[in-house]
Order: C-alpha cells, then structure tokens, then sequence
C-alpha cells in the first residue's frame, strides 16, 4: 500500500512565525515514517513558499526551493517558481500559527486548491481567530464571556482620549487589553490603573486594527481540547498556573516553572459542565478537526467563561493539546494519525456534494 503524502505546511509572516516552527519540529519527530510521504513546505517572513527535506529541521527548509500552490482543483501539487521537479501531496497539515495561517485566508487557498487540510475551514477559522466576533457569537447564544468593549485602531489615533474614556465607563479596572486577532499572548496588557490603559491600548494597535478591552477576573485558566467534524470529542480538562500576573508569552515558551496540570483538579460536575461548554463553544464556531477552548474560572463564584477558541492551537512538546489527548487516552502519534484522517474525511464529504444545477427536464 503506498504511503500518504502529507505536505506539512508551517512558517508565516506573523509573529507566531518562531512558534510554528517549534510546533512543525515535534510534529515531524512524531509522524510515522512506514505510513508517511512527507513533504516540508516553509512559509518565509516575506511569505514566500519553500520546499524544505524532511531529514532538516524545519527552519531550514525557509531556504529551500520556492515552490507555489495553484489555485486549481485536483492538482495536489506544489510546482517550483524557477526549476525543478513538482511535489505532489494527498493531504496538507498547516501549522501556521497567527494571520495568514489560522484566520482563514490560508484555508481559502487550500479550498480554491481543492487539497484536504487539516483542522477548520474557512469560516471556522476566521470567526475563532477574531476573538471580538467569537465573543459577539457566543454572547448571542447564551455562552458566557466576559464583558468587553471593542477599539478600533483609526479610532484610537483619531481620538485616543474618548476611546480610553469610553472602555473606563463601561468596564472597572482592571482590565485586560488585547490585540483581536493575534494569539500567543502577544500584544497583551493588563491594565491596574487609569495611567496604564492608553499606553496598553497603542501596545495592541501595534499588532491589529481592532483591540479588545475586556473585564479581568481573579481567576484560574482551564482548557479543554477538541477533536473530530460533526460531532466534536472534548478531551479532559487542563489547568495552567503561572507566576506571572497572566499567562503570556514568557509563560508559555519560555518560563520552566509554568505548571501544566491535568487533569485539572476539578470536581465531577465541573470537569462535566466545562467539557460540555466546550462543545458547545467549539461548535457554535464551526470547530472542525481540531480545536481549543480556554476558559476563565472565576475564583469566587466556580463560573466559567468561555476566554477564547483556538483552531490551531500549538503542538510543541510542551503545549496543552497534545498533552490534554495523550491524558485522555490518544497519544501524540494517534493523535496526528486521527486529526489526518479527519482532514480527508471531510473532503470526501465535501466532494461529494453537487456543483451543478441541474432542473427535472435536463
């Protein structure tokens, strides 16, 4: 039987650039050779596509061959910009974090291409990556979230004093001020005094045109992992605790005291009520493959709030997905075997539905 060709696709020109490269590292150290075909593909900072060697390491690849993806259907082939040979692949993997990876315009690529992919679609990654939307989304049917007030950049420049003015009035300090469509943590604040939020809100602007301002609760973070099409599994719950005011970029990569406990020390009915919010949330936002859901708990009162989905959330050794699956029985390499499986599955279904019209009489 041949092997499936998987084209793992990672890079990007967002900040998350470094991440994904980390994330492709251990996917690679993972995926069963006796069953794979593997094909690295290298997006540059300039967003250039590369055709890397699965005996390098990921970041290599960046200085391999530039190769492009034609936006026409049936051909699952990856064709060199100057010379050289076409690769063919039967699926793609992309784990390009940030925008141009998760926020849909990637998946647009690879639906005009007509190639299975895993993880969500268009839609799915687009309203998960827009934190500001998901929130109006969830809000509207009933999922709990925390309040907040949106800025836009060109608000901010043009009247920086009213858009701090209009967040105080309707939030209490303190507050959290974030870039909507980035991830990683990167761009955050939290804001513990008036003086603070300005400088917070130009922070964010630096990374995004819309910013969220959003309530701060004394909390702990719990996060639950997703998996499948129609229906969704939720893995056990997992809960992180830092020393750090929140759980930012240092926490994430770069901090060795960061606690990953799972599962997370929860009584039944919690671990019940948040595994199921978390399907409930994953599938409001049209999660298809794979997904996060990161909640807040708040310390006090024991309620959950929905803080973000993550359609793509990271695969370093250390990240919460990968471990959240291992615990609920499906290690890091069944896991891969199952999230490739999802990705052609659904482009079988997809395929099989009509694109012409045709009435009774033809």
């Amino acid at each position: 039987m041949p092997k499936l060709r998987v084209g793992l696709l990672f890079g990007g020109r967002s900040v998350e650039h470094e991440v994904s490269l980390t994330s492709a590292a251990s996917i690679l150290r993972a995926l069963d050779p006796s069953r794979y075909e593997l094909s690295l593909i290298a997006i540059a900072p300039d967003g250039s596509w590369h055709l890397g060697a699965p005996s390098l390491p990921p970041e290599a690849s960046v200085r391999g061959r530039e190769v492009s993806l034609p936006a026409a259907p049936g051909a699952y082939t990856l064709v060199p910009v100057s010379e050289g040979e076409p690769a063919s692949v039967d699926v793609i993997f992309p784990i390009v974090h940030g925008r141009g990876g998760e926020d849909g315009s990637l998946q647009g690529l690879l639906e005009l291409a007509g190639v299975p992919y895993v993880g969500a679609g268009v839609l799915g990654s687009a309203v998960q990556m827009d934190k500001e939307v998901a929130k109006r989304l969830l809000r509207a049917e009933g999922v709990p979230v925390v309040p907040w007030v949106p800025v836009r950049a060109a608000e901010l420049a043009a009247d920086p004093e009213g858009c701090a003015a209009r967040a105080l009035d309707a939030l209490d300090l303190p507050l959290f001020v974030k870039p909507a469509n980035l991830g990683s943590s990167v761009g955050i604040s939290r804001v513990a005094a008036r003086a603070e939020l300005l400088p917070a809100l130009r922070l964010a602007a630096r990374y995004d045109t819309k910013i969220l301002v959003e309530s701060a609760v004394d909390a702990r973070e719990i996060e639950v992992a997703l998996l499948g099409n129609h229906p969704i599994e939720a893995s056990v719950p997992g809960e992180i605790r830092t020393a750090r005011a929140f759980y930012d970029y240092e926490a994430k990569y770069v901090d060795e005291d960061t606690e990953l406990l799972i599962p997370a020390p929860l009584s039944d009915a919690q671990t019940r009520e948040v595994r199921e919010l978390a399907v409930r949330a994953g599938t409001l936002l049209e999660t298809e493959g794979l997904g996060r859901v990161d909640f807040l708990m708040d310390r006090a009162s024991g309620a959950f709030f929905v803080n973000e989905v993550n359609s793509l959330p990271g695969f370093t050794e250390g990240s919460m997905f990968p471990k959240l699956w291992e615990a609920s029985g499906l290690p890091y390499p069944a896991l891969l075997d199952r999230l490739i499986e999802l990705a052609l599955e659904r482009h079988r279904t997809r395929q099989a539905l009509e694109t012409r019209y045709e009435t009774d009489g033809s």
